[in-house]
């Protein structure tokens, strides 16, 4: 099939093509373009604000040149399946990464500020990465310019807090509105920059559910208040527990969001009728360094039982191969508390890294392909802090007709006016 360009070459309004979008439509950012044609980058800057066909139009040389890269990313096209490019922020270990390539997407872009994570996502993406992979993702919010062109932009955001105060009330104080006010200094802020910036056909967020009541609610009324409201998106939103796919109660909110109006429906979700357990997961053989030393088994037991006393509920969890676990957590590294495995006539012990990469979804039953390069305590902070891959597929398998339908509006080009540029500059 054909590629999927990120961006059009004409003003559908006026018939008009500027450097800019061409420049887009290659794939190429600034610094890449003057690498190109051998200019400055401000003289790129200079050339995307012309008209191809406008009166002082660039170089016809430096035309044909982008024109050249153009034909080259359609050539470069995979034949299988259609063909996007998107960027990755806040990456941890890859989890919205994976399925967004298994549906034809390029990733062009990666933001990880965790040198740990970012071992981790090289180790498993370094033999189709194409691209540095960045960390704080703050400073590409005051230059966003330098994110390369995307089509789609999946980002597992941090949550901090802010709150929304009533437009009225900052209108009779003399203050502005807006995420530029009420978002300052999040990390929620720089990526709604990079989102107002590139205006991404469609956008994948995700966080943990309790966004939704943070700060009575105030949190999530901002997010959706710049999403809809001050971006323009259509968006879309649901809590979703990952136990339909894998042994694991993980509830988290993904937010979907599209330019342009959709059908996409999330009541549309299919969700497995089979409920899998721990045995599927768990390893018949362990190190038995994953076992509880008989200190930390003897706290814990006194440590439930204080509580239980209190009657509070805090305290290990048991499970065994029918069951399904808690919450895997950053924190798992400290006491495996949460999620601790059932041992005939032996202390409880841990679940193995690997383990919990199924638990994750990173790996299915039985299988060990995903490398974990880091130490076991970097490696449960980097799953306790992962997407469950699984259930990002079942949302990004929803969202792949309407993605495309959203990218072939965004790429749709009158084949003849194109083939007259071509020609004039032939």
């Amino acid at each position: 099939m054909s590629k999927i360009f990120p961006a059009d070459v004409m003003d559908r309004s006026t018939g008009t093509m500027d450097f800019q979008t061409l420049r887009q439509r290659a794939g190429l950012t600034l610094a890449e373009t003057a690498q190109l044609i051998g200019r400055h980058e401000r003289t790129v800057r200079r050339y995307d604000s012309c008209l191809i066909d406008g009166p002082t139009p660039p170089p016809r040389l430096v035309v044909d040149a982008l024109l050249e890269a153009v034909q080259k990313r359609r050539d470069a096209a995979p034949s299988g399946d259609r063909h996007f490019r998107f960027i990755d922020l806040f990456a941890g270990i890859g989890g919205l990464r994976i399925p967004m390539e298994e549906i034809g997407g390029e990733c062009v872009f990666t933001a990880e500020w965790d040198r740990f994570s970012k071992e981790t996502y090289t180790a498993n993406f370094a033999s189709s990465e194409s691209h540095m992979m960045e960390g704080d993702v703050r400073p590409y919010a005051s230059n966003p310019e330098k994110i390369p062109d995307h089509d789609v932009l999946v980002a597992g955001f941090p949550c901090q807090p802010f709150s929304i105060a009533g437009v009225s009330k900052k209108n009779s104080l003399g203050r502005p509105h807006g995420f530029l006010c009420d978002t300052q200094g999040t990390l929620f802020y720089d990526l709604a920059e990079i989102i107002r910036y590139h205006q991404p056909p469609v956008f994948l967020l995700e966080n943990v559910k309790n966004l939704e009541r943070h700060d009575g609610g105030k949190t999530f009324a901002t997010i959706m208040h710049v999403l809809r409201e001050e971006l323009g998106y259509e968006v879309h939103y649901r809590v979703i527990n990952s136990a339909s796919w894998v042994p694991q109660k993980r509830e988290r909110i993904f937010i979907v969001g599209f330019r342009q109006p959709s059908l996409f429906d999330f009541s549309e979700l299919e969700i497995p009728d089979k409920h899998p357990v721990l045995g599927d997961i768990l390893e018949e053989k362990v190190d038995p360094k994953y076992t509880l030393s008989l200190k930390l088994w003897e706290y814990l037991k006194s440590y439930r039982e204080k509580h239980s006393k209190a009657g509070n509920g805090f305290g290990y969890s048991l499970f065994g191969p029918d069951d399904v676990a808690r919450t895997l957590s950053a924190r798992y590294y400290k006491d495996g508390s949460e999620i601790l495995i059932r041992q005939k006539r032996k202390r409880p012990r841990r679940l193995t890294p690997q383990e919990c990469a199924r638990l994750m979804g990173f790996d299915r039953p039985g299988e060990s392909n995903f490398v974990i390069p880091v130490s076991d305590t970097q490696a449960y902070r980097q799953f306790g802090n992962a997407v469950v891959v699984p259930v990002v597929r079942a949302v990004v398998d929803l969202m792949k007709p309407h993605l495309y339908e959203a990218l072939c509006d965004r790429a749709e080009v009158p084949r003849q006016k194109e083939m007259s540029l071509i020609a004039a500059y032939g």
